[in-house]
């Protein structure tokens, strides 16, 4: 039963986010969005040093230049899309799912067949439900472990997504998921792997509390008050409602995650964030505090039909696999 759990969770978890993968890709680009205007700007130091430099050397004597990068005009869900197609080419949309479906295999299969078996083993006998407490603290401890589990693949996965918007001389160009994991433990060690996961493990731990416990939660209430049979249309009804959940309480920590795992640390300088407070501090200070819900509204548009195409699959594939 335990090994069943799993399985479902793990071919549920990859339908779903093979098939949202479009709309991921467009909330990472636009949770980086205004990034560049308070980061260090390589060039721009080297710039600064020569000048610096020279100048010792006696050969000239002006003032290293101040240079203020404009923020990019900020642009909505459909202009990102259009301009990834546009600047990209359609396939541009599906970059990094290669590392979807690993972090889907590895994370999503450990937290959705880890609650279950929690659930089962909480559940009241009788009533074979569980208080929403006990949902929520398994929600946590799934989501916990199978966040740790599948770390690499989501560094691996942000790290795809976010390439196409970086000048071409900047770009990791990573050929899959496998060969970015190659290169990062090359060029960064074997520890970069982990690099955020305390973050991963603390939005898994908040998105898996509030969305398998909320899912289960709501399709409870619509079956006890009669609302609608347990069908489709409560599956769907309940999946969409954990979304909303689920975006609300993760967006802040899936901001400060996406912009730490994408870092660009060069060899011998300090990193342009020192860990997750410095980067919640920085992109309060530079961009305001309604920085931490930038790409909310993908995020929901991602949330909403992953959420339904997860629970809605699991559910089929319950009943084909009931058997076994």
């Amino acid at each position: 039963m335990g090994i069943k759990s799993f399985v479902e969770g793990g071919i549920a978890s990859i339908v779903a986010g093979a098939s949202t993968h479009p709309l991921d890709l467009i909330k990472v680009r636009m949770q980086l969005q205004g990034e560049a205007a308070h980061l260090p700007n390589p060039a721009l130091q080297a710039c600064r040093q020569t000048i610096a430099l020279n100048s010792t050397a006696g050969y000239i004597s002006v003032p290293a230049p101040t240079i203020h990068l404009a923020p990019p005009p900020r642009v909505g869900l459909v202009s990102v899309g259009v301009r990834i197609v546009q600047t990209e080419g359609v396939a541009a949309l599906f970059s990094g799912v290669s590392a979807t479906v690993l972090r889907q295999t590895l994370y999503s299969t450990t937290r959705m067949g880890l609650y279950d078996v929690l659930k089962t083993k909480w559940s009241d006998p009788d009533l074979g439900n569980m208080p929403l407490t006990r949902k929520i603290v398994a929600g946590l401890i799934a989501g916990g472990v199978g966040a740790a589990v599948g770390n690499p693949a989501d560094l691996a996965m942000v790290r795809m997504q976010a390439d196409g918007r970086l000048p071409v001389d900047q770009r990791r160009n990573y050929k899959s998921v496998f060969d970015a994991i190659t290169q990062m433990t090359k060029q960064e060690g074997v520890t970069s792997l982990w690099r955020g996961s305390a973050l991963t493990v603390n939005r898994a731990m908040i998105v898996t509390a509030s969305q398998l416990a909320s899912y289960d939660q709501i399709k409870e209430v619509i079956l006890e008050k009669g609302v609608m049979s347990d069908g489709i249309g409560t599956h769907v009804a309940a999946s969409f409602a954990a979304g909303f959940v689920a975006a609300v309480a993760s967006n802040p920590i899936d901001v400060i995650k996406t912009r730490v795992m994408n870092m660009k640390v060069e060899a011998g300088a300090a990193p342009p964030y020192s860990g997750a407070i410095d980067c919640a501090m920085k992109t309060v200070r530079a961009e305001g505090p309604l920085a931490l819900y930038k790409g909310f509204i993908p995020t929901i548009s991602r949330q909403g039909p992953f959420t339904v195409v997860l629970f809605v699959t699991l559910e089929q594939v319950r009943k084909l696999l009931k058997d076994f």
